[in-house]
């Protein structure tokens, strides 16, 4: 029994150890295992933990500030004149084009008088009937300056007579001035009878004018004449045909002459001036072009924007300091005007934001947003005036959006 005893020892102690080892292994993987999902934790926590913004930020600074209206223009000549018909008529072709140089005085074109209306049969027939009328109208008047010369002549004769014989005694002076007398009642007849037979010729060329007789419309073409030196801007009528009297046919003017009309806000408007500086670009040349404001117009009108909305606009009239010959009448350019430049406190406008009844920025100190409120002067393109608030040098945020409140952490970027 204790020979079998002793023998066993030995084999029960390497099993012991090796049920320990197991037992220590299991814990140090359970302890792995609980740290790396500890671990995992964490850095899912830290990961939904709130991270401080980042920011664009910019600084108040002292700078030139310029004040600017942009709006598109259009060139035009700045005297043009339009050039109408001077009767109602016949338009002949017209030969110019547009760029033709003409002439003060110079012929332009011709209008021919219009031939007569076509008549129905009824009117013809009575504007036939009304010609023979007149016509034999004209034979009795010959017939009666006929009669009535032969009168005359024989009144002549006879009061010759009666003067001869009253110088010599041989008949009263109550006769001779009654032969007299009958000399001038046939003059007076003589010259009744030519104006009657003027009317008759009268009556009947206006009938034949009705029918249309002897109607030559070619011999009394009106010329059209240009009223200066200059080109041809736009023929807008050059097709013969028939044309009222005024109508529009040319427009000439001198095409180096250019001034710019720019359609502006009404409130833009009454910040302008004549005098103020204006630069010009997008003309197609390669630099933009300078001129300055030479009138506001005093009267408005209203536009109908891109977006339906109704807009008050005034036109502006700029005068260019060169014009290129390259440029032309009619010509899209970007104008820009400035109303005001000076040097002062300037903020991005992108930084300024309405905040209730005031406007606000957010300045940075010791890594926080701070709501700082501010006055606001005048308002550039990119930069805006600051009146008060920050001062120079001053950190501010440029785009702030919802996650920026007062006393927020932020990082700038």
């Amino acid at each position: 029994m204790t020979t079998d005893t002793i023998q066993l020892q030995p084999s029960a102690l390497p099993k012991r150890n090796h049920a320990a080892r197991r037992k220590v292994m299991r814990w140090i993987k359970r302890g792995v295992l609980t740290a790396g999902g500890v671990a995992v934790m964490g850095m899912l926590i830290y990961a939904w933990l709130p991270k401080p913004p980042i920011v664009d930020v910019a600084t108040v600074h002292r700078g030139q500030l310029e004040v600017e209206v942009d709006e598109d223009g259009q060139t035009r000549v700045r005297d043009r004149f339009m050039v109408a018909a001077p009767i109602s008529g016949n338009l002949d072709r017209i030969e110019l084009e547009a760029g033709a140089t003409v002439h003060r005085g110079g012929v332009l074109g011709q209008v021919r008088p219009s031939s007569p209306a076509l008549l129905d049969a009824r009117s013809h027939d009575e504007a036939v009937a009304r010609l023979a009328s007149a016509q034999a109208h004209q034979r009795r008047a010959d017939t009666a300056i006929a009669r009535a010369t032969a009168a005359r002549d024989a009144a002549i004769r006879d009061a010759d007579r009666a003067r001869a014989l009253a110088r010599k005694e041989a008949i009263p002076a109550a006769e001779r001035e009654r032969y007299e007398l009958a000399e001038q009642l046939a003059i007076a007849d003589r010259a009744t009878a030519e104006v009657e037979r003027n009317a008759a010729a009268a009556e009947v060329a206006a009938a034949r004018a009705t029918l249309g007789d002897g109607h030559d419309s070619g011999s009394r073409a009106v010329p059209i004449l240009a009223p200066v030196d200059g080109q041809i801007l736009k023929v807008v009528r050059d097709s013969a045909g028939p044309v009222m009297m005024g109508a529009t046919l040319l427009e000439i003017g001198d095409p180096h002459a250019l001034e710019i009309t720019v359609d502006v806000l009404s409130s833009d408007a009454a910040r302008i001036a004549p005098g103020m500086r204006a630069e010009l670009a997008a003309w197609g040349g390669d630099h933009p072009l300078r001129g300055l404001v030479r009138m506001v117009e005093p009267s408005g009108f209203t536009r109908i924007s891109a977006l339906g909305v109704e807009e008050q606009r005034v036109k502006v009239v700029v005068a260019l300091d060169e014009t290129p010959p390259t440029l032309g009448d009619g010509f899209r350019v970007e104008a820009r005007i400035v109303t005001w430049q000076g040097e002062t406190t300037v903020v991005p406008a992108s930084a300024v934001f309405r905040d209730h009844e005031r406007w606000a920025v957010y300045a940075i100190e010791a890594g926080r947003a701070h709501l700082v409120p501010v006055e606001l002067g005048h308002h550039g393109r990119v930069d805006v005036e600051l009146t008060s608030g920050p001062a120079a040098g001053t950190t501010v945020i440029v785009h702030p959006g919802d996650r920026i409140v007062d006393g927020v952490k932020v990082t700038p970027r």
